[in-house]
């Protein structure tokens, strides 16, 4: 039997440990935390959405980013310290920039190929999730926000998903605790949300009792492969381990481009930092005044998800700061006047903040494939659509594994 390992323990790399398994191979995951989904996979917005499946390379982007990088509160900030790693993955950003419209496309389908696997896989093993089956709303301020999802919504009919004008009367239809003046929207129906840690963490419960091993708490310090296999070095419980594999899958978010390295790989993963508030619906007024239909603020880049009766998740913004996780003040701020102003209903006496790092590509789109050495193999880079892709990339891996 073949044996793999897998390192990254989020959505990811237990999508892909969970999918491999199901083909019958010897799976060890490793994880650096005590827990899988401790990262990224804690607090994102909880989408599952294919109508968020744009790509960012744009100049309309690169100008937002220009015009707001004097702004500590601007949906996109860029920390203007150079380093190599930030010229070197803005560079190859522009370089995408013709590609903008084949990417979004490609990543339309991904998410929707993505749904029948990952809804089957929480029906089989009985995962409990918070998912709602209520459709994603986009709602714009004004006619060129509109008219330019009008162009996108074009673009996602092309990778075969369907979304539908709404006037804001239809809004309210939809969603009736929202307030605000709004020009219109885009309604997408097959979208849903849930909660991604409760997800990651049942779906690593059922790739254990599918014989997957997981070790956690183990630092994983060095990676080689070659005709022999794979080799990991790690530190676990205060002693150094080394264990060998017939091959491994770099699954590790933000770590992976340090782990390509090791590999003779180059994987220009770059860390976008992303801010969430989930608001404790404490009181019936602040139920009733919460939305349950999940909404998109494209000029606020602010998502927001219904997570069960008691809690309301708002996510979002870019930060590109390296590796910097600290939750500032300044940034928590704006999502919660998002929320006083959209859904004045809601009371925000208990907000809990949180902050995770995206692992981006440059083109937007995630590294699934081999890589030079024989065994390794790459699926990560997701960036924003982490969750959204994560059990189509997972099934093109392991498949790729499984006939290497």
């Amino acid at each position: 039997m073949k044996s793999v390992a897998v390192i990254g323990g989020g959505i990811t790399g237990v999508t892909t440990a969970y999918a491999l398994a199901r083909r019958g191979l010897q799976v060890t995951l490793f994880e650096r935390h005590r827990y899988p989904a401790m990262e990224t996979s804690f607090a994102n917005g909880g989408q599952l959405s294919a109508s968020h499946a744009e790509a960012w390379n744009s100049w309309s982007t690169v100008g937002k980013g220009l015009k707001w990088m004097l702004r500590s509160d601007a949906p996109l900030l860029v920390n203007p310290r150079p380093g190599w790693h930030k010229l070197s993955w803005f560079a190859e950003f522009l370089a995408a920039i013709p590609r903008y419209e084949s990417n979004t496309i490609a990543s339309a389908r991904l998410a929707i190929a993505a749904r029948e696997h990952l809804f089957g896989w929480a029906h089989e093993e009985g995962i409990d999730f918070d998912q709602r089956h209520e459709g994603i709303l986009h709602v714009y301020r004004d006619k060129a926000g509109f008219e330019h999802a009008a162009r996108v919504t074009g673009l996602l009919a092309q990778g075969g998903l369907q979304r539908r004008a709404v006037t804001p009367a239809e809004m309210r239809t939809i969603e009736p605790t929202l307030e605000g003046r709004f020009y219109g929207g885009f309604y997408t129906e097959s979208d849903s949300t849930g909660d991604i840690h409760k997800f990651t963490l049942g779906l690593a419960q059922a790739a254990e009792e599918r014989g997957v091993e997981m070790v956690c708490g183990a630092d994983v310090h060095g990676l080689q492969a070659g005709e022999e296999g794979a080799r990991i070095a790690l530190l676990r419980d205060g002693g150094q381990e080394t264990r060998h594999f017939d091959a491994l899958v770099v699954c590790a978010g933000t770590a992976s481009r340090r782990f390509a390295a090791m590999l003779g790989d180059r994987v220009n993963v770059y860390p976008v930092k992303g801010y969430s508030i989930t608001v404790m619906l404490e009181d019936p007024a602040s139920r009733a005044g919460a939305p349950t239909v999940s909404l998109v603020d494209d000029a606020a880049k602010l998502v927001s998800s219904r997570l069960g009766a008691n809690r309301f998740r708002v996510a979002g913004t870019a930060e590109f700061n390296g590796f910097n996780r600290d939750i500032r003040a300044d940034r928590i701020a704006p999502l919660v006047h998002w929320v006083q102003q959209c859904f004045p209903g809601v009371g925000t006496r208990q907000v809990v903040p949180w902050a995770g790092l995206r692992p981006m590509m440059p083109d937007l789109m995630p590294r699934v494939g081999a890589g030079k050495r024989p065994g390794v193999f790459y699926n990560t880079g997701h960036g924003h659509l982490g969750w959204t892709m994560s059990a189509a990339t997972a099934e093109l891996i392991a498949s790729q594994v499984q006939a290497a």
